[in-house]
Formats: structure tokens, sequence, C-alpha cells
């Protein structure tokens, strides 16, 4: 049986990346609207109608726009954008959050695909303040560095016309959109400072949480604690320091859909928390087609790497 599935968006970063995946899979059928009207809404919510599937790789508005005309349809989405990350009518789509987490995803008409820096510093945090390791009001910096793509289309132009070819932060000013699903999903109750960054390559990300001394007991119990939660996990893989190498390449996992959590430090001292993956694998692309997986109840792994 082959399922119908509409890219909203399919022009975009984001949205190529998702047909990459899909176009060669005999099990999907995917729906494309006339490109002349790509920027229709009636065009596009003709192809919705017909698709038992549609994501959404449209700006914020745009998603909520389309995310309104869905009375009287059956189609089911994934949405892409910020617009429901923590809205209450939608699933947060981290299959790896907790044991439940892919049992709602499977069963959700509507599901929120993550943010790339969200998936890191959740997957790093969400275990340990579960589990009482660390405290939820622990004052918490993370600090990251992204690959230009994850700027959407505008930065890659800029990027590989030369226009840009260095390394910036961004949003110091701490109201980055990803901050609200880092909180409610980490399970962080006091807002971190987050420092973003974007480095002069194209994919890749990593992601980084210093604990100093005494915010937890020991770095084993860390290491533990992580290894515990992802056990069973397809994508995501408790690693050690070693297997990085003394210099950790942010693009190490490009092309995959996996996600490597590593504890660095002394055992005694402070301690680093680490997340890599590919901005527009787990990060994006790759997870929609994740969650695609487990909502049509097939294989979360088909048509992925990692």
């Amino acid at each position: 049986m082959a399922y119908s599935v509409f890219i909203d968006g399919e022009v975009g970063t984001t949205g190529l990346q998702i047909r990459e995946r899909l176009v060669a899979r005999d099990d999907i059928d995917l729906i494309s609207v006339d490109p002349a009207r790509r920027k229709d809404l009636d065009a596009r919510l003709e192809c919705l109608a017909k698709a038992d599937v549609g994501i959404l790789c449209l700006p914020d508005a745009a998603a909520q726009e389309v995310a309104a005309q869905m009375d009287g349809l059956d189609t089911r989405l994934i949405d892409a954008s910020t617009a429901h990350r923590v809205h209450d009518d939608w699933v947060y789509g981290f299959a790896e959050l907790g044991p439940d987490r892919r049992a709602a995803i499977r069963e959700a008409r509507f599901v929120s695909n993550p943010g790339c820096y969200s998936t890191a510093a959740i997957a790093l945090l969400h275990p340990l303040i579960s589990a009482g390791v660390l405290s939820e009001d622990a004052a918490l910096t993370i600090n990251a560095v992204s690959g230009y793509s994850g700027g959407g289309r505008s930065m890659v132009e800029a990027f590989e016309s030369g226009e840009e070819d260095g390394f910036f932060v961004y949003a110091t000013g701490q109201t980055h959109k990803h901050l609200p699903e880092i909180m409610a999903y980490g399970g962080v109750s006091v807002r971190p400072a987050f420092v973003p960054s974007v480095g002069a390559f194209a994919q890749g990300m990593i992601v980084q949480i210093p604990l100093p001394v005494g915010m937890v007991a020991l770095r084993d119990g860390v290491e533990t604690t992580l290894k515990s939660h992802y056990t069973d996990s397809r994508f995501v893989k408790v690693v050690q320091p070693d297997d990085w190498g003394p210099r950790i390449d942010p693009r190490r996992l490009n092309g995959t859909n996996s996600l490597e959590l590593s504890v660095h430090g002394p055992e005694k001292g402070p301690i680093i928390l680490m997340a890599l993956l590919d901005n527009l694998g787990k990060g994006a692309s790759g997870a929609a087609v994740q969650n695609l997986n487990i909502m049509l109840g097939l294989d979360e792994a088909t048509g992925l790497t990692g």
C-alpha cells in the first residue's frame, strides 16, 4: 500500500531534503502543486485534501494559516515550523522523549517537528531532569554552532554567493524561537542563556551545555542516566568522547538521522554535555520522515540513514 504525501513548501531547504528522502520510496506517492500556484492557498489545500499526510515546510504564519483550514479534511499534518511546537493540540514529534511518545505520535492527527537546536538540548536535558540528576531550576548555558543551511534560503544564498563567509553569533537578546520548546520539553523551569552561532559550512551542528562543579554529583551518573534513557533508541546514541577525537567536527553526522550525545570532563570536575547531529537530518528533514513513518505505522527508520 502506498500513502499519499504532500510537502507544502517542497522548494525550501527542509522541503527539498524531505522530498529527497521520500521520492524513491515505493510506499509513498508524492503529491505536488502546480509550480505556478505554489503560493496559492486554495491550490495547496486541494493537494492537502488528496493526501494522507501533509508536511508543512512554511514560515510560522503560513503554517498557522494552513492549520486553520483543516476543518472538514481528514489529512494529518506534520509541521516543520515553530508555529505549533508548544501548542496543546499538537503532539511534539521527538520520538525519543519517553516511552509513550511514539504511541502519541502514531495516533496524533497533528505533529510538530522539533527544531534542530531544541532536539539536541532536549535530548541532553530531559533524561537528566526527569531522573532528578539535574535540577529543573539549574542556571544553564547552552552554546551551539550550526551550518548555514539552518538559516533558510536567504542565508544559504548569502554564504554560497560569497556575500557572507565567516562565523557569527546571533540571537543574543535571548528571544530565539527554540527557547520555548527547550524549556517545555527539556523540563527546564528557568530560562537558560542560549548562545547560538553559525559557521561557514553548510550542514552539521554541535550543542554544548556546561554543568559547573556542584550542579551534579558525578560524571558517571550523568552518562549512566543518558545511556539508560536511550538504550533502545534507533537514532540517539551515547558515545565516548574519544569516539569524536580531540577536535570535534560538527559535520560528523551529516547525511544521517543520527544524534550522538557525549559527556566530557573529569569525574568530579566541570562536566560538558555535548550533542552532535545534522541540522537538516535529525534536526529537521530526517526527523520529519521519522515522524511520518511512525504516523503511518511503518518502521521508523524507513528511508533514513543512521
